[in-house]
């Protein structure tokens, strides 16, 4: 097997918080306890919401915590070709490709519609598509007159299950019924990031995937694009149980939540933070601080818990030494 080729993609529409460093750790020591690549790519297709000085302060915080990377932007750089932002042109060929195999078609279904279909049963992200646009309209501009509104396009899933072994939940399997047609442009006039995320890890050679346990099953969406495609699949999944505040819920950029600039700004240092998120996630046995080098040295998958964690007072006030 040659070194893999792993990804850093932060998202920059907040500032980093605790639970991204960890999930980007992870992706790191991954990758480098193998000997492999590792790529920065920005995942900005967001664009009202992402902001220049988030995307510079998330570069900063990364190297600051000592994650460096083979590839892509750093933080004074202009966006470029690891920037989502200039690869819609991408994204759209791949679209295109998709509606003239007869694998994608134009959908104006509110979310409300959805909510409010009786038949709809609820997964991952909400309520599950229940294909009501599917073969309603014979054309994008049929879809857009009949309507009124700008339709969105709707990847057509086959009937086949689809199937993969991650290194950390094990075997997948995952029903197209049960995770619905999904969104590959959305009205607005921007890529779904999963049409995104499987055309940029395909281009870039990425062979090695690692994120939270919540994006599960959106590597069984990205495994029917990249077959729908012809585009080759990374070969490595691992998703990660999650870093959970004191009230048991997701970190969340919306909400502030311990975020690298902060910590900084208190004068928290890197090898504490190594050290809490390593500890969180049962690469080390005790709470104290760490190096990447011991950290790569004795790093694998196998290593890391299953359960979700839990920060406590505690552990905040040790990390605020």
């Amino acid at each position: 097997m040659p070194p893999p080729t792993g990804r850093l993609a932060p998202t920059p529409s907040g500032f980093l918080h605790l639970g991204n460093a960890r999930s980007f750790l992870l992706a790191w020591l991954w990758a480098r306890s193998a000997g492999g690549r590792v790529i920065m790519r920005v995942e900005d297709i967001d664009l009202p919401r992402c902001r220049p000085m988030f995307r510079r302060q998330a570069l900063s915080d990364l190297l600051w915590l000592g994650l460096d990377w083979d590839a892509g932007p750093r933080p004074d750089d202009l966006p470029g070709p690891f920037d989502q932002s200039t690869r819609f042109e991408q994204y759209r060929l791949a679209l295109d490709q998709l509606v003239q195999a007869g694998r994608a078609y134009p959908c104006v279904c509110s979310r409300k519609d959805i909510e409010e279909a009786t038949r709809a049963p609820h997964g991952d992200e909400g309520a599950v598509y229940p294909g009501t646009c599917r073969g309603r309209f014979a054309t994008f501009a049929e879809a857009a007159e009949r309507s009124g509104t700008t339709p969105a396009w709707r990847f057509a899933f086959g009937d086949k299950p689809i199937s993969f072994h991650d290194g950390l939940q094990g075997p997948v399997l995952a029903h197209p019924r049960d995770l619905g047609d999904f969104v590959l442009w959305r009205k607005d006039g921007l890529p779904s990031y999963q049409i995104a995320v499987t055309v940029d890890d395909a281009a870039m050679g990425i062979s090695q995937v690692l994120r939270g346990k919540d994006l599960l099953l959106s590597t069984a969406r990205q495994l029917a694009l990249y077959e729908a495609l012809g585009l080759k699949a990374p070969t490595q999944w691992a998703h990660v149980p999650l870093l959970l505040s004191q009230d048991e819920r997701r970190l969340a950029k919306r909400d502030g939540d311990l975020s690298l600039k902060a910590l900084r700004d208190q004068g928290v240092a890197p090898a504490r933070m190594l050290g809490l998120c390593a500890y969180s996630c049962g690469l080390l046995g005790e709470l104290r601080q760490a190096t990447l080098g011991e950290l790569t040295q004795g790093f694998k998958l196998s290593r890391l818990g299953q359960a979700d964690f839990t920060l406590t007072q505690e552990h905040l006030a040790w990390l605020l030494g």
